[in-house]
């Protein structure tokens, strides 16, 4: 399961983890750019679930979540990407509305996928919880308040969530993808000089926490890059048969 899936991030996940055979249920806001990223997906062969939703409300969480479930039977992965960066003005200017606006989505919603999603991965003893975190969350940077702000917080809730069910079999971490080419860079550094990674080379970190190789990890929090470099995206490129209840 991942929201947030018609661009990026969101969609190069989709496509990696339908090239390894999962079934795959999928969300975002933006039906249309769904819709997009589900028919590219057709090429894979694999189940797709594409429903567009708000996730930081409860009823289009169970609606989706429901859903996915009566299609497929369980969820045993559950990547939280879904965010917005918000406008940009300095603390002090910062408009009351947007503020909360950036909070209500890029942490409601993980909280609310992540609530709906872990019970029937406790009753089962097995699953993994993926929050897409960001270096915001953990360094404040001028202009980036709410979001900054709001990937604080998601990284407490991995750490909570991670604690609470440690020991059940399931498990909760975050991973720093890194800065990306995406739209929302864009929007954060709209004079950017440098090269950026393709979401598509920040995958195999995603991969990994998918599996039973990762099954000990919890609680942590990956950096995407690092890991690319360190081991190798290849290294965690899997063999569908292991995905066959993946989605």
């Amino acid at each position: 399961m991942i929201t947030g899936a018609s661009r990026g991030l969101g969609r190069a996940l989709a496509h990696a983890f339908a090239e390894q055979g999962a079934s795959l249920a999928l969300t975002a806001r933006t039906e249309a750019n769904l819709k997009q990223v589900e028919k590219e997906l057709q090429a894979y062969l694999v189940k797709v679930l594409a429903m567009a939703g708000d996730m930081s409300s409860p009823r289009d969480v169970e609606r989706f979540v429901a859903t996915a479930e009566g299609e497929f039977g369980q969820i045993d992965v559950l990547i939280n990407n879904a965010g917005i960066f918000g406008p940009s003005p300095y603390l002090l200017d910062f408009p009351e509305e947007d503020f909360m606006e950036v909070l209500r989505v890029n942490v409601m919603n993980p909280f609310l996928v992540t609530r709906r999603v872990l019970a029937g991965m406790l009753a089962r003893g097995k699953g993994s919880v993926i929050n897409v975190t960001s270096e915001a969350g953990r360094i404040g940077y001028a202009g980036w308040g709410a979001y900054g702000i709001s990937k604080f917080a998601l990284e407490g809730m991995t750490q909570t969530w991670a604690d609470e069910v440690e020991g059940s079999g399931v498990r909760v971490n975050a991973v720093d993808p890194g800065e990306m080419d995406t739209e929302m860079h864009a929007l954060a550094v709209p004079d950017c000089d440098y090269e950026l990674a393709d979401p598509r080379d920040r995958v195999g970190v995603f991969l990994y926490l998918a599996q039973d190789e990762s099954s000990h990890v919890n609680g942590q929090r990956l950096h995407a890059p690092t890991f690319a470099g360190k081991e190798g995206d290849q290294r965690w490129r899997l063999r569908s048969n292991l995905f066959c209840h993946l989605f």
